[in-house]
């Protein structure tokens, strides 16, 4: 008998634990664990853009719902006042905040909207080892993160987020739009569709034999990495670049390896993702449940990009007469990450300011 009553008041103690019905009274012992990990951030403006003086600029973390602490920079227009609509910006795949995702986050920001352009897991200044990790999930959910954090955002109104994803992390955002019923609206420029390359090659090229080689090189890499250690990098942009390159990677070259964008902590612009991040995208195509996306959709594309077949592809599931795609006319992939003569902030902020309010 006194086996039984000490067996059930250890089960009744964890029992109420897990539901929070009995607090920890220990000294320095809080009932809730705490989410945040303080992050090493760099507060000195190191972005490949200058600052805008109609906003105001600061660092912020969040974090994600596996435990990873992400960094961000916040943009803020200046004199503001009342609850502001918001939008979270990532990408391009392989980027960081202080490129491209910040250009846009600040551009939006001047024009009246609270943005937040952040590092997803494993890159930048944001938390998760091992480094240089990518997942069709975790950088999803990094999305679905970032309107948590807005959400509760004193300046935000949080009836009113939007998400903008640019190259691979337009493919999450539309991913994100699908599962996350928070956001009102959805921008992707220029978007690849992760899995969708990652499984099949440019163009559609590989077929299941080519993919089932690929899938031995990857798992051997795996057996090495394991063996060693360490975790291989793939190498970002090819440099020096080769004068039979393809024209899409000499446009890559001009922006990760020049002046115009290179960054010390881009993956592009250095040396790349961890070798095996692309055996979880392979199997997990991202965009399986876009057609159930009901708020609204603007993509857009540049004319003469590589990659615009994802985007006419992607609209093709699309439902509703809330989704548009907008083909930027002469403009390749990368003109879309920092061109502000091409890029078509009139067109997006009316898209935002439409959807959200």
């Amino acid at each position: 008998m006194d086996i039984l009553w000490k067996t059930l008041c250890t089960a009744s103690a964890a029992w109420l634990l897990t539901t929070g019905s009995l607090l920890a009274t220990t000294d320095g012992l809080k009932s809730e664990m705490k989410m945040e990990k303080s992050l090493n951030l760099t507060h000195e403006w190191d972005k490949v853009f200058p600052l805008s003086n109609k906003v105001n600029h600061r660092k912020v973390t969040f974090t994600n719902r596996y435990g990873i602490t992400l960094a961000a920079d916040m943009y803020v227009p200046k004199q503001a006042e009342g609850k502001l609509p918001a939008i979270a910006v990532s990408g391009p795949f392989g980027a960081v905040k202080e490129q491209s995702s910040g250009l846009y986050a600040m551009t939006l920001a001047e024009r009246g909207f609270l943005t937040i352009a952040f590092d997803p897991s494993y890159t930048g200044e944001s938390g998760g080892e091992p480094r240089y990790v990518a997942s069709p999930d975790i950088n999803t959910e990094d999305f679905c993160a970032a309107v948590d954090f807005l959400s509760i955002c004193e300046q935000v109104d949080a009836d009113r987020i939007g998400i903008l994803g640019i190259c691979g992390w337009g493919g999450m955002a539309l991913n994100a739009a699908a599962i996350d019923t928070r956001i009102k609206a959805t921008v992707t420029a220029t978007m690849y569709d992760m899995s969708r390359v990652n499984a099949n090659g440019y163009f559609d090229a590989m077929d299941a034999d080519a993919r089932y080689e690929l899938r031995k090189q990857l798992n051997a890499q795996r057996t090495e990495d394991y063996r060693k250690g360490t975790y291989a990098l793939a190498g970002g942009v090819v440099d020096p670049l080769p004068d039979d390159a393809p024209q899409f990677v000499k446009d890559y070259y001009g922006y990760y390896k020049t002046p115009r964008g290179y960054h010390k902590r881009s993956l592009n612009s250095n040396n790349g993702w961890n070798k095996t991040s692309s055996l979880s995208f392979m199997n997990m195509p991202i965009l399986s449940y876009s057609d159930e996306i009901r708020s609204a959709v603007l993509m857009i594309h540049g004319e003469k990009a590589h990659s615009r077949y994802f985007s006419e592809d992607a609209l093709k599931k699309l439902k509703g007469d809330n989704k548009e795609l907008l083909i930027i006319p002469g403009a390749n992939h990368v003109d879309l990450y920092d061109q502000l003569d091409v890029i078509p902030f009139d067109k997006i902020t009316h898209f935002f300011q439409t959807y959200l309010k």
